[in-house]
């Protein structure tokens, strides 16, 4: 079929839809939700089958809907409505949520059900179910919709019209969860009743409060043990961008924030955003081994298989790895290199495996009247010195293991590693130049050539498409995908890492891993790679071409769409 996709923006599902239906064999394009205009015409280029929106912000307009056939993944149970679906449900303790696709007429989420499709809640922040159980529903839901397409052509299916006080349904409507709904009372409620609340509102739109006397909205929270006499409300330690607030039964960590007092403030880790104020905590710095069960913990170690394996997280925010964390991680690489184990996997976030630099990080330095180029300069140096640390472990064998997605430089950080392993739903960006034309560092001339050769390293780069992880073993990219979910992909890590660890040819495969890397060095230094890319990063940074900085700028303020980007809209390519 011709699928359209109309969206909002190429989030996470949209690139999980987009994968998973040209993997089909569907003919699919996309079509930013800019104007109705501007869908008409994109609808007249393409003709599509069907129109699929699994993200808008707005109602598609009746000169569409009544003509083609339109459906909506909306994030709920069949019955819900309205925008704020999975807020709600998060915020009230749902124990069961699902997706349904619903076909578009006149009333928003009230056309008739094509398909849904139900998971368990997991306690977790907004964004997480988001990016896991809601993506993957959708994926199921949206393509037992299609496969019914034909069937609704010809009359042999209907879709099911809900109607008031249908017995089966469990949904209705729900307003705009507005900051009211989601206020906290330091002084009353409890660690659980709070955490519900910045679950629910993280990524957007956070929960409106205040830190040291500031109006700003919280993010990015993590439960933490009760606190000895302290004063519910009171801020009482820092430690790795977050604060630590008490509450009346315990304390949570809050990673993130923005401030409400200045017009041009962005999301920033509370002791960035608060700099000077945070200053007078106390620190209390992460210990890896203290902190392997920590969930709000950055950086966490631990030892498995009789200490064979060692596994290291990195779970920054979004995936995103400024300056200081990259040194951090850095560290933690050296505390593993001085553990004796044979294999070391490198487990990075949840949700995201890495993302590369910090673009929030590097335009607040801006907005604060420092240079973003020199920012930039330290960021990506620092992402190469975390690299090259991989690189360098040839004392034992290394995994990527990647439980979440990857994009831009983390891509190519994972590659440092001998072997990567994806979950089979993890979508790669293995690709810079969406980002204002960057060329990209992190040994990428090195690492991408070796897997898919020098004419696979030119497509990929060139397509600046998402890729799954099935394809992206198929093309020589990343070495194995597995795991249904997120549990079962760490456990099969656990057990094929234990496995190598305890194979009768270890003694050889490091030996060859040891002997490549030398005849590689001989051949051509890694420093030499990293001179060269170098070069044309500084270009990006310092020169007379600002497509960098302001893309970046678009991207940490989220400005609306103003067009699509033509690789995504295939139905604009000239000469179609």
């Amino acid at each position: 079929m011709r699928i359209l996709l109309l969206t909002h923006g190429f989030n996470s599902l949209t690139q999980r839809l987009f994968e998973a239906l040209a993997v089909r064999g569907h003919e699919v394009s996309v079509e930013f939700d800019i104007a109705d205009s501007v869908t008409e015409e994109a609808v007249a280029l393409f003709q599509p089958d069907v129109l699929l929106a699994p993200f808008l912000k707005r109602a598609i307009p009746e000169s569409l809907w009544s003509r083609q056939l339109c459906l909506i993944v909306h994030p709920g149970i069949v019955g819900d409505r309205g925008p704020s679906a999975l807020d709600w449900a998060i915020q009230s303790g749902a124990a069961e949520w699902g997706v349904t696709v619903l076909q578009a007429e006149a009333e928003m989420d009230a056309g008739p059900v094509w398909a849904t499709s139900a998971f368990p809640m997991r306690a977790a922040k907004k964004s997480s179910l988001y990016r896991n159980e809601v993506t993957e529903a959708a994926l199921a839901a949206v393509l037992e919709a299609l496969d019914r397409v034909d069937d609704w052509r010809t009359d042999r299916w209907q879709p099911r019209r809900v109607q008031p006080g249908d017995g089966d349904v469990r949904g209705g409507l729900q307003p705009l969860m507005r900051q009211a709904d989601r206020a906290i009372d330091w002084l009353r409620d409890g660690s659980a009743q709070i955490l519900a609340r910045l679950r629910a509102a993280d990524g957007f739109p956070g929960v409106a409060d205040n830190l040291f006397g500031v109006p700003c909205h919280l993010f990015d929270a993590h439960p933490a043990p009760l606190e000895s006499g302290a004063i519910p409300g009171a801020l009482l330690a820092r430690r790795d961008g977050a604060v630590l607030r008490a509450t009346i039964d315990g304390a949570v960590w809050i990673g993130h924030v923005k401030r409400g007092d200045r017009p041009d403030a962005i999301k920033l880790p509370a002791t960035v955003a608060f700099a000077a104020e945070a200053a007078g905590l106390p620190e209390r710095p992460s210990e890896l081994w203290r902190d392997a069960t920590d969930d709000g913990a950055e950086l966490r170690y631990r030892e498995e298989a009789c200490g064979t394996v060692g596994v290291l997280s990195f779970d920054f925010y979004n995936g995103a790895m400024a300056t200081d964390q990259c040194r951090r991680l850095i560290a933690a690489i050296d505390f593993a290199r001085s553990r004796p184990t044979r294999v070391l996997v490198l487990e990075g976030g949840a949700d995201f495996w890495s993302n590369g630099i910090h673009l929030n990080r590097i335009e607040a330095v801006q907005l604060d009247g420092g240079s973003a180029a020199d920012a930039s300069w330290d960021n990506i140096n620092a992402m190469d010195d975390v690299c090259l640390a991989i690189l360098q472990l040839t004392d034992r064998l290394t995994v990527a293991a990647l439980r979440g997605n990857a994009g831009a430089g983390g891509c190519f950080l994972a590659l440092a590693a001998d072997q990567v392993w994806a979950r089979d739903g993890v979508i790669l960006n293995p690709h810079y130049k969406n980002m204002g034309n960057l060329y990209g560092s992190e040994y990428w001339t090195y690492l991408l050539p070796r897997r898919v050769g020098a004419d696979g390293a030119r497509a990929i780069m060139a397509a600046r498409l998402p890729l799954g992880a099935p394809r992206a073993v198929e093309g020589g990219l990343i070495d194995a995908c597995f795991g249904a979910d997120r549990p079962a992909f760490e456990g099969e890590v656990l057990a094929r890492a234990t496995a190598l660890a305890a194979a009768p040819d270890y003694a050889e495969r490091l030996a060859a891993k040891q002997a490549r890397r030398a005849a590689d060095e001989a051949a051509k230094p890694l420093a030499a790679y990293r001179d060269e890319e170098l070069a044309h990063m500084r270009r990006n940074f310092y020169g007379f071409d600002p497509s960098y900085h302001g893309a970046r700028y678009h991207f940490v303020m989220k400005s609306p769409q103003s067009w699509t980007p033509r690789h995504l809209a295939r139905h604009r390519e000239v000469g179609r």
